[in-house]
Formats: C-alpha cells, structure tokens, sequence
C-alpha cells in the first residue's frame, strides 16, 4: 500500500481523470506504484506493526517503488476505527478488503488488532503487481496468518465490480472495513467511489476508508453512485489531515450499530 505525491497541483488534477494505470505521460521523474524500482531510489523499510497479537514484528516489503502509510497515519487510522467499536469483543472478527495492498501493512495491522481482540478475523489483500502479491503471502507466512489471509493479484476495480471474477466470495456479510490507499496519480477517485458504491462486497455499515491527496481539497460528505446505479450511500464519519495525506472516513447505509455519527462539518476544504 501506498502512493505517490505529485508536486504540481495543476498536473495532479489532470491525473484524476486518467484511468487507472494509464500510462497519461508522468512527468517531473514520478514513478507508478507497482513498478520495479531503480537501485538508487531508497525503498521503505522496517514497516511494523503497532498493534494487537503481532505488535512490533517487521513487515516485508516488495523490491518495487512503494510510498506506504506513515506509522502515525495508520496509528490514527486504528485509533478512530476502535473507536467506532472495531477491534472489540462486541463487534467480532472483523473481515477486511484491502486495496492497492503493497506489502500488505494496513491489512496486516487489522489481522493483528482483531486477532487480539476476538481470536479471529479475515483480511482480502488487492494489488496487481505480482511482487507485492508473492510478499503478502510471505508475510502472512511469517505471521502465522495463512488461515486468516488471502493475497489476491487483480485490478481494483474489477474485484469491486466482478468479485467473483477474480476470486473473492461473495456472501451475505461482505466486509466490514474496505480501505482504499492508492497511488493517487494513476486513479480516478470518482471511479473508485463509485464502483465501491455499487458493490456486492459493501453491505450496511461497511466501513470505507479513502486516502487521498491534501491537494484536491475535500472529499464530499455524502457519497453516491455518479451514474444513477442502484447501490449504497457512503456517509463521512471522519476527514482528517496528516502532512500532505488525507484520510476520509465512510459508514456505508449506516445502522446506528457503529458509534460513528455523520460529520459533515469536517468535509470541507483542507
């Protein structure tokens, strides 16, 4: 997991509506995500865990360029999570879509909190890059977590679309935290909102969590399908700046059974 952070707001903006993975002519030396890496680029190292049954153990990482999440955003990322009553007894295991996974850290951190918390829990690892694939099976080697994990190589937005397609199960609980943390340049938000929206695999009080870029100003409040589809409604709960990182914050079609309220106030120009 992890992103990329143009300097030009002007060619960031561009970006956004460039389809994912498009190749749209990446100028300033920006390198895509997934893409091997330059022995002189210096790559992340001594990613951690910071929580649950698995803290402090060092996370691998792929021999490709990676910009994951900062330990003080994931830090803040869990902390609002058990919050809203995540990562307890009360709630259950928690089943968990990670998307643009990378090495695997935010996946693995969630395996670790709820493992603590409830001795059980599931993680669905997205990445297309098939060295991020093979490190996430290692790590959940590593870890002990094979029973708890599943690693699969495929494109975002197919797997929201098609799950099935691409070999994710689709039953009646779908997933209960979906996070989305991608290489802002190559995506765009709306696509990925929208697909998350219509999605089989988001039920009642999924939680969707975005990262995104200070630079586009704010995420809306409430999100729905752009194209008029049938499908859920994201309600932000949360949005909240670190550096040039953002994190929003959905409850998708919420219940009331998560202590997470609409907070529209903080959806507004950062």
């Amino acid at each position: 997991m992890g992103h990329v952070v143009p300097k030009d707001v002007k060619q960031l903006k561009k970006r956004m509506n460039r389809k994912q993975g498009g190749s749209g002519g990446r100028s300033m030396g920006v390198m895509a995500q997934g893409s091997s890496r330059n022995q002189s680029i210096s790559n992340v190292s001594r990613l951690k865990v910071l929580g649950g049954t698995h803290k402090g153990r060092l996370i691998s990482s792929p021999d490709v360029y990676l910009r994951p999440m900062m330990g003080k955003v994931k830090e803040a990322l869990f902390s609002q999570l058990r919050s809203f009553s995540l990562y307890s007894e009360a709630f259950g295991p928690v089943r968990h879509l990670d998307c643009f996974a990378g090495s695997g850290s935010v996946g693995l951190e969630s395996l670790s909190r709820s493992l603590k918390a409830t001795d059980g829990g599931f993680t669905t690892f997205l990445d297309f890059a098939d060295d991020c694939v093979e490190t996430i099976n290692r790590n959940l080697e590593d870890f002990d977590m094979v029973e708890n994990g599943q690693a699969v190589k495929a494109d975002v937005m197919a797997a929201l679309t098609s799950p099935s397609s691409v070999g994710i199960v689709v039953d009646d609980r779908g997933y209960d935290l979906i996070t989305l943390t991608p290489p802002y340049e190559e995506v765009v938000y709306k696509d990925i909102t929208d697909a998350v929206c219509s999605s089989p695999l988001v039920r009642p009080d999924t939680v969707v969590v975005v990262e995104y870029p200070v630079e586009l100003g704010s995420l809306p409040h409430v999100i729905r399908n752009s194209e008029g589809k049938e499908g859920r409604t994201l309600v932000g709960v949360r949005n909240r700046k670190y550096g040039r990182t953002v994190l929003a914050i959905y409850v998708a079609d919420p219940t009331g059974r998560l202590d997470a309220e609409s907070a529209a106030d903080e959806f507004i120009t950062l």
